[in-house]
């Protein structure tokens, strides 16, 4: 039996454009961002980055925060790779109202006074970069004895930022799940040294004020 051609290709064409129909249906009844509400508390920002994805969530973070009526919202993601291993991280959306209250608990000034210091900083700079036993910590941080170095990696260990490494008895590492919050740390540094990112107006606005007769 011999195939009729030009009808399968006329049932082709008539199946692509009921797709094409189906397709231009559903994009109408998708609602639009420009006919969102506005909104109440949060100015939306638009087109601060040149890269369109990132611009469409800060729109998004705007709406986020206000929908929900909270301070803010954060979304963050990064990759560091040192020594052979590698830290991957993506959080969406996170409430700035939770963030506040690591201050209002102390628990951000525990944090910051466990590495507060810079023999710390250099410590956790060395392990960041690959594993260190006491030795190599000693050489490679300016110290005269592992006595100095357990004495500032104690607390360290204590605060579950750093373990001894599994892989190489007798030397440490950092914490796996502890990488982004350390290179986050010094990206929010980073922020508060060079603000130059940052748009939006700060300035409060002066209380508006009857006239009055003289």
């Amino acid at each position: 039996m011999e195939r009729d051609y030009g009808r399968e290709i006329d049932e082709i064409k008539e199946q692509i454009g009921e797709m094409s129909r189906m397709i231009m249906q559903a994009n109408q009844r998708m609602p639009k961002r420009g006919d969102a509400k506005p909104l109440q508390n949060i100015r939306p920002m638009r087109n601060m980055h040149p890269d369109t994805r990132i611009s469409e969530l800060m729109e998004e973070l705007c709406e986020k925060a206000d929908t929900d009526g909270n301070t803010g919202a954060v979304t963050y993601f990064g990759v560091f790779s040192s020594g052979g291993r590698q830290s991957n991280w993506i959080r969406h959306q996170v409430d700035t109202d939770a963030l506040l209250k690591l201050i209002e608990s102390n628990t951000a000034g525990k944090v910051l006074a466990c590495i507060g210091s810079n023999d710390r900083l250099n410590m956790l700079l060395a392990l960041l970069r690959s594993p260190k036993t006491a030795a190599q910590l000693v050489e490679q941080c300016g110290y005269n004895t592992t006595g100095q170095v357990y004495h500032h990696l104690k607390p360290l260990l204590a605060a579950d930022l750093v373990m001894e490494d599994g892989n190489s008895r007798g030397s440490y590492t950092i914490i796996p799940h502890r990488v982004q919050g350390i290179i986050m740390l010094l990206a929010g540094i980073s922020d508060i040294l060079d603000p130059q990112y940052t748009q939006g107006d700060w300035a409060q606005e002066a209380p508006h004020e009857e006239p009055t007769d003289i």
